[in-house]
């Protein structure tokens, strides 16, 4: 029975590069191998490759939805899988396109992470700053895969949990039973303290890791885990070398100036959704929280009727009134501010908690038209920070992270109801519904990964 996990995207170049140093030295024709140190940083630049994340989210978080059946009858099978929580998503012949990619990106971290020290042309630091952001990259890989395909972390439970396939290595077959969730954060926090102590403070490029980058996913790692002293630790160690924040003023007149990709200061390492949804429809739930004033409501969403095809009857997020680049869900400056705040709410910090909010918010709105956030509780906090993440995040996926984790803090989450074709979908908080179903092609091909319950 073959044991293969993902697609190869440089198997000639691997093939090559194995085969030349092991059996006969001698590089074939017209081919290159990966021999010098600089073949295996010049991987870590295929950002076409290492940025691509997931999309599933974008569907599945209770920010998107409408009851319009124009839009609805729109979507075909498996944008509509994701919008119902199906028990499928794919049939037992498709790629699930999150394990596809991220898988291909894995074996491009593993290649690297095994090759790299006995490199040639390069410097022991140089090779070691090379490994170190293949770590980077493999961590967030590994955040990714057990956030969209395992229990939520559960400290409790988590050393029993089955995960997601835990490959650090280039082999072909291998046994792919699911690591623990346990074993698979635990992995994830040490590829980002070795990697920490060889990464500059700031990348040349926001594509490539950093010292910066490193701290960032931990602090998302540790308010997973729950945490929050280091989570809020490592947030603040992230924004310690970058806090740049852009103040969305500046951009009402020239949407189109808004920075994107490698020019946005307030990324602290790019990465991307898979794909970006034509038509977004936003819920009435998420718009609830938005005052039209809200310069991320200006800039970030349309009204649904008369712009789009097919149109809807409510607003839409539209990233693309500000860049055609794409939805960025890597970690950045606001989410770093947002996760000290919301540490500070639950060590029952409320003014810590709510002056960082507002150092925020006051770079979303015109300055006639800003109001502080206020609160006398600890728990009211809590809530202004968590709504803030709404209003910050909408649109990127993030959404549906949060209401995973916070399924374990009583009166945050509740169940989302969809009507959808004429059916209705429930997922209540804490369902099984919030682990995405592991595509039947993989598990037939690999009897060891265990399907996820429904």
């Amino acid at each position: 029975m073959q044991k293969i996990i993902y697609k190869v995207l440089l198997c000639g170049i691997i093939f090559c590069a194995v085969s030349c140093r092991k059996y006969v030295e001698i590089a074939p024709e017209n081919t290159r191998v990966l021999e010098l140190t600089s073949d295996y940083q010049q991987l870590l630049y295929n950002t076409t490759t290492t940025d691509r994340t997931y999309f599933m989210p974008l569907y599945a978080g209770d920010d998107m939805g409408t009851a319009d059946v124009r839009w609805q009858n729109s979507l075909s099978l498996l944008p509509g899988n994701i919008y119902t929580w199906a028990a499928k998503n794919y049939t037992a012949t498709e790629e699930d396109q999150e394990w596809q990619y991220l898988y291909q990106q894995l074996y491009l971290c593993n290649s690297i992470t095994e090759g790299i020290m006995d490199s040639k042309g390069g410097t022991e630091n140089q090779k070691k700053a090379v490994l170190s952001s293949a770590l980077v990259h493999r961590a967030f890989i590994y955040y990714t895969l057990v956030n969209l395909y395992a229990k939520q972390y559960d400290p409790a439970t988590a050393a029993t949990d089955p995960g997601v396939p835990l490959v650090l290595g280039t082999r072909f077959f291998t046994d792919l039973t699911r690591a623990s969730v346990q074993k698979v954060y635990d992995q994830i926090q040490t590829d980002l303290t070795q990697a920490l102590p060889n990464l500059p403070n700031l990348p040349d490029f926001n594509s490539n890791p950093s010292k910066a980058a490193a701290y960032a996913i931990l602090a998302r790692v540790y308010l997973n885990t729950r945490e929050f002293s280091e989570a809020e630790r490592n947030a603040n160690l992230a924004l310690g070398l970058q806090s740049t924040l852009l103040d969305l003023k500046a951009y009402l007149a020239t949407p189109r100036t808004y920075p994107g990709r490698i020019a946005n200061p307030e990324e602290i390492l790019l990465k991307k959704a898979i794909q970006t949804p034509v038509s977004f429809p936003l819920s009435e739930d998420v718009l609830s929280l938005f005052s039209t004033t809200d310069l991320r409501y200006v800039l970030f969403t349309v009204p649904g009727t008369g712009l789009w095809n097919p149109t809807f009857d409510t607003r839409a997020y539209n990233n693309n009134q500000v860049s055609v680049d794409g939805i960025f869900v890597g970690p950045c400056v606001p989410e770093m501010m947002l996760i000290k705040a919301e540490c500070e709410a639950r060590a029952g910090n409320v003014e810590t908690s709510l002056s960082v909010v507002n150092a925020l918010r006051i770079k979303r709105f015109k300055t006639e038209d800003y109001m502080p956030l206020t609160a006398s509780t600890a728990n009211e906090a809590l809530h202004q920070v968590i709504n803030e993440r709404r209003r910050e995040f909408v649109g990127r996926g993030f959404r549906w992270f949060d209401q995973r984790r916070l399924s374990k803090d009583a009166g945050f989450i509740s169940a989302v109801t969809r009507s959808y074709r004429g059916q209705t979908y429930t997922l209540e908080p804490g369902s099984n519904k919030y682990i995405f179903p592991i595509g039947d092609k993989y598990i037939l091909l690999n009897p060891e990964i265990v399907q996820n319950p429904r």
